[in-house]
């Protein structure tokens, strides 16, 4: 999976901003965003969840214990 910044014209054309060869046909989501704050904090929104169940895990809790403060 991968995501790909677009622009999307009043006509509704689609436009990639960088080269996209799947190689096949291949399905797509497209997440419309009324302006460019949005993108930032709907970004940040999205990708909480996804990232809240890595962060969960004991290997992270092991990676970042040298960096904690002593109690």
């Amino acid at each position: 999976m991968r995501t790909v910044a677009a622009l999307i014209g009043r006509d509704g054309q689609v436009r990639l901003l960088e080269p996209v060869h799947p190689g096949a046909t291949c399905r797509a989501l497209v997440v419309i965003f009324d302006d460019d704050e949005d993108v930032r904090a709907d970004g940040a929104r999205l990708s909480e969840a996804a990232l809240a169940q890595d962060w969960a895990r004991p290997e992270e809790d092991d990676a970042w214990a040298p960096l904690q403060p002593a109690t």
